[in-house]
């Protein structure tokens, strides 16, 4: 019988870098912003099932704004824009940026400079959203988790993007979608709504920004958070990264490949996250059908050498 070795640090228990925290109208607002869509989301079950308080149109626009703006994440935001894992022109630079911005995670250069932050000190005090930032017991990891899942976001004033992310702050287009991001918010709201209206008037308008709208938010948000503190805690480990990242594969389908974050975090500039045999990665698939047609170019696929250099080594 062998056993592994992994070669990360155990994670520091001072808190976070201490910033300026955002104001009470900031955070209440916040707040409002967590909390709707959550309740919303608790409420869908019940909805769907005992009333039957859905359609198929509903449904339709859910999960394709749902797909959008978490592949518009995945591929844009993350990928792209924060890893540099292919190269793309200005028009499908601007297309992910604002796909990326249907998700309503924020505007691009701050997410991209939070992004790259956490890269820099993953799982160390430094580190924005890290659920070990407290401490290893259960009492620590149950209040890190929180912190990393959402309640940084409340305690966290934002890092300096004119250090972490002077490229994108040099490329105007992404400059202007950033600011356009509240309208784009919008308009993710809206376009449901007027659709909903046409099909089935206002009831048909309210159950559309109730599922397109308020679900269909909380379900990407939770999503993406749960890749910050579920994969920071639990998963395997087959690769060698300097954190506590770790495999998910359960969450693949919703996850679009960002779920394999042992492997992210083991070589973050690769355009495929999901790299063993059954790991669905559909980011991947969809770089890959861009390159295929030329939209995207100069690629960073992980080699099998690569692969199998960053597997964790048994022990002799």
């Amino acid at each position: 019988m062998t056993t592994t070795i992994e070669t990360r640090p155990e994670p520091s228990a001072a808190p976070v870098e201490p910033m300026n925290r955002p104001g009470w109208l900031a955070n209440t607002i916040l707040a409002v912003f967590v909390a709707v869509p959550l309740a919303a989301l608790i409420g869908a079950i019940p909805l769907a099932v005992i009333i039957g308080w859905v359609s198929i149109v509903d449904i339709i626009m859910m999960v394709a704004l749902y797909y959008i703006g978490v592949h518009g994440i995945t591929i844009g935001y993350h990928r792209l824009f924060t890893h540099n894992a292919f190269k793309a022109g200005p028009f499908m630079r601007s297309f992910l940026a604002v796909a990326g911005s249907v998700a309503v995670e924020g505007r691009v250069v701050d997410w991209v400079a939070d992004h790259r932050k956490h890269h820099q000190f993953s799982d160390q005090p430094r580190d924005p959203h890290s659920p070990w930032v407290y401490g290893t017991g259960v009492r620590h990891l149950i209040r890190g988790f929180l912190h990393a899942h959402v309640g940084w976001l409340f305690t966290y004033s934002g890092t300096d993007a004119s250090k972490y992310a002077p490229d994108l702050i040099a490329d105007r287009s992404l400059v202007r979608i950033s600011r356009l991001w509240p309208l784009i918010a919008v308009i993710t709201f809206a376009v449901p709504v007027i659709i909903g209206f046409a099909f089935d008037g206002w009831w048909g308008a309210l159950r559309a920004f109730f599922w397109a709208g308020l679900v269909r938010v909380a379900l990407v948000h939770h999503m993406t958070w749960s890749i910050n503190s579920i994969t920071h805690i639990f998963g395997k480990k087959p690769f060698a990264s300097r954190d506590k990242s770790g495999n998910i594969g359960w969450i693949a389908v919703v996850g679009c490949g960002e779920n394999y974050h042992n492997y992210h975090h083991a070589d973050p500039s690769s355009a495929r996250h999901g790299v063993l045999r059954g790991q669905l990665d559909s980011s991947a698939r969809i770089i890959r059908m861009l390159e295929g047609v030329g939209l995207v170019t100069d690629v960073k696929w992980p080699s099998k050498a690569r692969i199998d250099k960053l597997r964790v080594k048994p022990a002799n």
